[in-house]
């Protein structure tokens, strides 16, 4: 040993499991070979091979039984790395060349790849067939030959492999190589069938591959997948020579020839078993069957699945020109299945249920079948392929890496999702390889035992098996992470539901279609499609893709054509972002949110294009809401961004426009009910004076604490989407005189900045239901507001203070205000039967003064008969009647009221049922209507298109409009006839 420079510690550090027997063997090495740098040499290949001990024994025992083989490969320091790598990867290999030496020649050369016309020739020649004839035919009992053949071709193929710097960059090429030697030894194998079954001149048969040997990404072991087509011979004046009966006879003995020359093990070896199952009724079926027979298979019986695996079919040997007028007869059903309705969720629930069959034991070991694992990327990138390849021959590809690739390259999946995919699927491909190599066995499962885990990382270079485990689990989680947004995607879903003839939109039939759809203006319309996906660039190939489902979710909403126009607009404005069109192609539910309320609201359109990048709220629509302080803090936040108080106040407004925008698409899409929208506008309202009430604050610092009471629907938080905020300001008592004219400036200031003309909606701060109205001080102090509602009052005053609360500001003086005018609106022993009699006339005189001119009372939901007013004048006027008894009735909330009056028996539950549905009615009628005008209205639109367009929106179908007007008109009579008995005191029939 005093000769090694490595001695036992170190080979074992090194990698050698058995290092003690590893330096005898290398000392032997020494004495018998004379060639110290050679066998040196050799220990350093060794070492770097996957499993040195592996390789040191079949080394071992080529230099004990073949000498001479011996040194011929350690003279060559590249022929020894080739030896070493195949032998310390793979046992079955190892244990080949040690009882076929000779076949050692084969890596004796670097190991270029070998095209399918050279392997096929190698082949054939080895069981002494022709490779130059039409019909190749074997000398009979040649087939160990083509087991050796095989084995040989299968040497070189893995020399490439184990010796590439990179064995995730030619993964694909080694599984291409495999495919052809695959097709190559079915020919060989017909050629011996040729050969011992009589009549095989009188017949024409093509073999299919299909799976991963037709997509030519074979693995090292696995079942060779495969269809039959057969056809009678033609004579030379192309006549059938038998008929079609008997040929599928003769082509059935010959292919079950071929089935068994590859399965059968002797001592040459076996191959791999040919798997017919995915014919025509699979194990069921007929072996072999006649292309008419296969058309009409195809043509009635075949499922969804069954054209999903002929994806991958191609003519791999015999008859190559009937095989592929086999693959030409199904091509078009295959590009046209994702046109069955179920095709989609069909091909969902079957992976689900490969996963769901899975063994316990082996679900998280599995490379293949497993969540994540290389199903999961197949799966995925053969939906997307079929449901776009319909209209994009691009995508009609049979592998994995050249689909993904083009799927990539045509926008279909991103850049960075393509690259992390195609990543994972690489790694693990060549994990099955390497376990399947080792003992050339069919295997998925990841090991679980240091020792193979420990090979299996040597040889893919990774420093440790913890690192290929961690890697492993890596590449699983991308791939179930993207598989679940690709492989579930709405949009996908939806492409699939567009028939294949609609799915090109350069069609001459597009602007048939699109009035088909529901769209008016249809030459509009294709100006709109044309100017979004005109040009070769990435941005114009995803709006290709998203055109046919984005146009059809316009179609489902109230109004396509200015959905259309909407998203032209937001994208030429967002098309150039990094995010956008990734973002609707890949993120859930977006595109199908994004159209639906492009196509509902205009009210939200404009709020879009004024900051087109707020369309990311549309990404996560099931998180929508936001607290007050959330909206304050951000409001806050983005003011202090800004020295001067006007572009302050206009980040302030820029906000509440993006909440403006959040809880209009809440409300379209429904995550958000009437009384919701009414909270969130009032907190986006207190939100926004409060942080301007800071602002103006700058200008005035030496002005006192104020705050702000909100009055009216900002008060009890019912705000409209066109609410202005009704309001009164007050300010603590004070010694100081100049508090109140400090205050009035402050106040004057806020009001200046919310209102002043800008890019972003204003704000409204109404001070008019302060005492003395339009003539009385816009701010007053606590006392002075005391003394006010003590002594000069009017009824009209206790009514709105009813719905009196903190709107913003100081809450400790709101709360002190609030406390005096409880004792106004919940007056002790109720109000007295003058002022009932006050308010019934101020009702009586709304009604006949506020009420437009022309309008039809039964359209205004908010001033005709069973209109919001009813509805809140009758909830008020028990308020003030009964609040001095019923705290419960002391809230500033229409329906909370409502609730509290029918509890504590003020309200019979029927009439509080017809009040309440009308208030929601109504209600939901002002928002719908204001969101699809973009302007307010209190009436029932009389334009049949929106009314329409409302009646859809509040969850009518298309031909119920008439429903809605006597749903609407319904409600309005009963909620007018409790206003007649509880508000005005009259009796039924009176």
């Amino acid at each position: 040993m005093d000769r090694m420079s490595t001695p036992a510690g170190r080979l074992a550090r090194r990698g050698f499991a058995d290092p003690h027997h590893a330096v005898a063997v290398i000392e032997t090495w020494f004495a018998v070979f004379h060639d110290e740098p050679a066998v040196r040499r050799l220990v350093d290949e060794l070492l770097a091979s996957a499993d040195p001990d592996l390789a040191m024994g079949g080394f071992a025992r080529m230099a004990a039984e073949q000498t001479d083989a011996f040194r011929h490969v350690i003279a060559d320091p590249e022929r020894a790395r080739r030896v070493a790598r195949v032998m310390g990867a793979s046992v079955a290999l190892n244990q080949h060349l040690g009882v076929h030496p000779e076949a050692l020649a084969v890596l004796d050369e670097e190991p270029w790849p070998r095209d399918a016309a050279s392997l096929r020739a190698d082949l054939l020649r080895a069981v002494g067939a022709d490779p130059d004839a039409e019909a190749p035919v074997a000398q009979t009992g040649s087939g160990d030959a083509l087991r050796l053949a095989y084995r040989e071709a299968l040497l070189r193929v893995a020399a490439r492999d184990l010796t590439a710097s990179d064995p995730l960059a030619t993964v694909a090429d080694i599984g291409r190589e495999l495919a052809d030697l695959a097709d190559g030894v079915v020919e060989a194998a017909l050629a011996l069938a040729r050969a011992e079954v009589p009549g095989h001149e009188r017949v024409r048969l093509a073999i299919l591959a299909m799976g991963k040997c037709g997509a030519r990404e074979l693995n090292y072991v696995s079942d060779v997948d495969v269809i039959h087509v057969a056809e009678p011979a033609l004579d030379e004046a192309g006549e059938p020579v038998v008929d079609a009966t008997e040929a599928v006879a003769i082509a059935t003995k010959l292919a079950a020839s071929v089935a068994r020359t590859c399965s059968a093990r002797t001592a040459a070896g076996t191959i791999w078993q040919v798997d017919a199952n995915l014919r025509p009724e699979g194990k069921a079926g007929q072996l072999v069957r006649s292309l008419a027979s296969m058309g009409t298979y195809y043509g009635k019986w075949a499922k969804n699945w069954e054209f999903q695996a002929l994806l991958k079919a191609r003519p791999m040997a015999g008859d190559r020109a009937l095989g592929q007028a086999f693959v030409d007869l199904v091509a078009p059903r295959v590009w046209s299945v994702a046109d069955d309705p179920q095709f989609v969720s069909e091909t969902q629930a079957m992976r689900k249920r490969v996963i769901s069959l899975l063994p316990a034991k082996e679900a998280a070991q599995e490379i293949k079948l497993g969540a994540g694992g290389l199903r999961d990327t197949e799966f995925s990138v053969q939906l997307l392929q079929l449901v776009h390849g319909r209209g994009d021959e691009r995508l009609r590809l049979r592998g994995t890496f050249d689909a993904l690739h083009a799927l990539v390259s045509a926008g279909y999946v991103g850049r960075a999702d393509g690259q992390q995919l195609e990543k994972a699927y690489r790694l693990q491909r060549v994990l099955e390889h390497r376990i399947q190599l080792h003992q050339l066995r069919r295997t998925h499962l990841m090991p679980t035992d240091e020792p193979s885990l420990r090979r299996l990382a040597r040889g893919m270079g990774f420093a440790s098996s913890d690192e290929l485990s961690s890697a492993w689990r890596s590449s699983t989680r991308r791939v179930l992470r993207l598989h679940q947004r690709i492989f579930y995607s709405p949009l996908l879903e939806a492409v699939a539901r567009i028939p294949s003839e609609a799915v090109r939109l350069t069609s001459d039939a597009a602007e048939t279609r699109l009035r088909a759809l529901g769209f008016n203006d249809t030459r509009a319309a294709l100006r709109h499609i044309e100017a979004l996906t005109t040009g070769v660039t990435r941005q114009a190939e995803i709006q290709r893709q998203l055109l046919p489902a984005m146009l059809g979710w316009f179609a489902e909403g109230p109004n396509p054509d200015h959905g259309l126009l909407a998203f032209r607009q937001v994208s030429e404005a967002l098309g150039s972002t990094s995010w956008y069109l990734r973002a609707l192609r890949d993120e859930g539910a977006m595109a199908e949110n994004l159209a639906v309320v492009l196509s509902s609201s205009r009210y939200a359109v404009d709020l879009l294009l004024r900051a087109p990048q707020t369309a990311q709220l549309l990404a996560d629509a099931d998180h929508l809401t936001r607290t007050q302080e959330e909206i304050l803090h951000e409001m806050t936040t983005s003011a202090k961004r800004h020295d001067d108080p006007n572009a302050a106040v206009e980040a302030i407004r820029g906000v509440r426009r993006k909440e403006l925008l959040r809880i209009a698409i809440a409300d379209l899409l429904g995550r958000m009910d009437v009384v919701a929208v009414g909270d969130g506008l009032s907190d986006v309202m207190s939100a926004s004076i409060d942080a301007a009430l800071e602002v103006a604050r700058r200008e005035h610092p030496d002005a006192p604490a104020l705050a702000v009471i909100a009055l009216g629907r900002w008060g009890g938080r019912e705000l409209s989407y066109s609410s202005d905020a009704d309001g009164m300001v007050v300010i603590g008592d004070s010694d100081d005189p100049e508090a109140v004219a400090r205050g009035i400036k402050l106040v004057t200031r806020l009001r200046e900045l919310l209102r002043r003309p800008g890019a972003d909606p204003a704000v409204e701060l109404d001070l008019d239901l302060r005492p003395e109205g339009k003539g009385g001080p816009i701010v007053r102090t606590l006392a002075s507001y005391t003394a006010y509602y003590e002594k000069w009052s009017s009824t009209w005053e206790a009514q709105a203070l009813v719905r009196a609360g903190h709107g913003a500001g100081d809450r400790e003086l709101s709360a002190s205000l609030l406390a005096v005018v409880d004792r106004v609106r919940h007056p002790e022993g109720g109000i007295a039967p003058r002022q009932v009699t006050e308010i019934r006339k101020l009702k009586a005189r709304m009604e006949n003064e506020r009420m437009p001119r022309g309008t039809d009372p039964r359209r205004h939901v908010k001033l005709g008969s069973g209109g919001l007013s009813d509805v809140e004048w009758c909830v008020q006027l028990l308020q003030l009647e009964y609040s001095h008894e019923a705290p419960s009735l002391r809230t500033p909330r229409t329906l909370a009221a409502l609730e509290a009056e029918e509890a504590g028996g003020y309200l019979a539950q029927a009439d509080a049922v017809a009040l309440r549905e009308a208030w929601l009615m109504a209600t939901r009628i002002r928002n719908a209507t204001m969101l699809l005008r973009g302007r307010a209205s209190d009436t029932i639109p009389t334009d049949a298109r929106e009314r329409a367009a409302v009646a859809q929106m509040l969850g009518y179908a298309r031909a119920e409009v008439g429903v809605f007007i006597d749903d609407w008109s319904r409600r309005a009579r009963l909620a007018r006839e409790v206003m007649d008995r509880v508000f005005w005191g009259l009796t039924p029939g009176a």
